[in-house]
C-alpha cells in the first residue's frame, strides 16, 4: 500500500465523515460544516490509499508569526504507518519560518507523539473551549 499525500482543501463530506467518525470525534457528524471548513483553513495536508482520505492535518495561521494546528487524524485502520508523522513532518516544512507553531491536545496521550517534533508542554498553559456541537 502507497499512500499519496496531498495539500488540497477540496474534500467530499462523506469522505470526512468517514473519516472523522472513524476516531470517534463529533464532528463527523457534520460532514458539510467540515467541507466547508476545511476551504476555509490556511493549510490542509491529507492521506489518501487509493480514493479513500485515511488521514489529514490542518491549520490556521496569520501567515507571519504563528500557526495553530487544529486537527491531525488518521482512520485507526491506517495507524502504526507513520502517516500521523509524515503529515506533521510536511505541515512543519511548510511553517518552518514562522515564529511559533502551537497544538493544544485534546488527548494527553498525544503529547509524547508531538513532543517528539519539538513541541514543549507548559505547565501553566491549558487550551479552554466552548462546546456547541448538537
Amino acid at each position: 500500500m502507497e499512500i499519496q499525500y496531498k495539500e488540497e482543501k477540496e474534500f467530499t463530506p462523506g469522505a470526512l465523515e468517514e473519516l472523522f467518525l472513524s476516531v470517534g470525534w463529533e464532528s463527523g457528524n457534520y460532514p458539510e460544516r467540515l467541507a466547508r471548513a476545511m476551504k476555509q483553513s490556511s493549510l490542509v495536508i491529507s492521506a489518501w490509499d487509493h480514493d479513500r482520505l485515511v488521514g489529514l492535518v490542518r491549520s490556521l495561521d496569520d501567515g507571519e508569526t504563528v500557526a495553530f494546528i487544529h486537527y491531525l487524524l488518521v482512520n485507526p485502520a491506517y495507524q502504526k504507518q507513520h502517516i500521523g508523522a509524515e503529515l506533521m513532518k510536511r505541515l512543519l516544512c511548510h511553517y518552518e519560518d514562522l515564529l511559533y507553531v502551537k497544538v493544544m491536545p485534546s488527548d494527553p496521550a498525544t503529547i509524547p507523539f508531538y513532543e517528539k517534533f519539538g513541541f514543549v508542554r507548559y505547565d501553566n498553559y491549558r487550551a479552554l473551549e466552548i462546546k456547541r456541537l448538537g
